[in-house]
């Protein structure tokens, strides 16, 4: 078996309107495709090449902070987003991480999940 990309990361919610001002009011993602019906709802978010989605209502499908976390990756400068992070009240599960490769940072959205803010070094 062989793979040549990952369709997508998607995080678990409880309650998809808080999630959705999160997601779309914080961190200031659009949504391209939405599905909400009967409790269940799925949304995702394309950024390139990459979709992030978030979703709710299936038993195996539960938020935490030991799932996966997605890194995104900050388009323009890494200081400037964090500053917008901790001003709009963001919870950091971590002091930003300074690399030789990346700069970085934990945060937490509504549920506990964690999503790491990213930074690549130019080589």
């Amino acid at each position: 078996m062989k793979f040549s990309s990952f369709s997508f990361v998607s995080y678990p919610t409880v309650d998809i309107k808080r999630s959705r001002a999160f997601y779309e009011g914080v961190l200031g993602l659009t949504a391209t495709s939405v599905w909400e019906g009967d409790g269940y709802a799925f949304i995702e978010y394309d950024m390139g090449p990459d979709t992030l989605a978030i979703g709710m209502g299936s038993d195996n499908f539960k938020p935490g902070k030991t799932g996966g976390t997605a890194a995104l990756e900050v388009d323009g400068d890494f200081d400037a987003a964090l500053k917008e992070l901790k001003d709009k009240g963001v919870k950091l599960l971590m002091q930003p991480y300074d690399g030789t490769v990346c700069t970085m940072v934990l945060i937490e959205d509504p549920d506990g999940n964690q999503i790491m803010i990213h930074k690549r070094k130019a080589k």
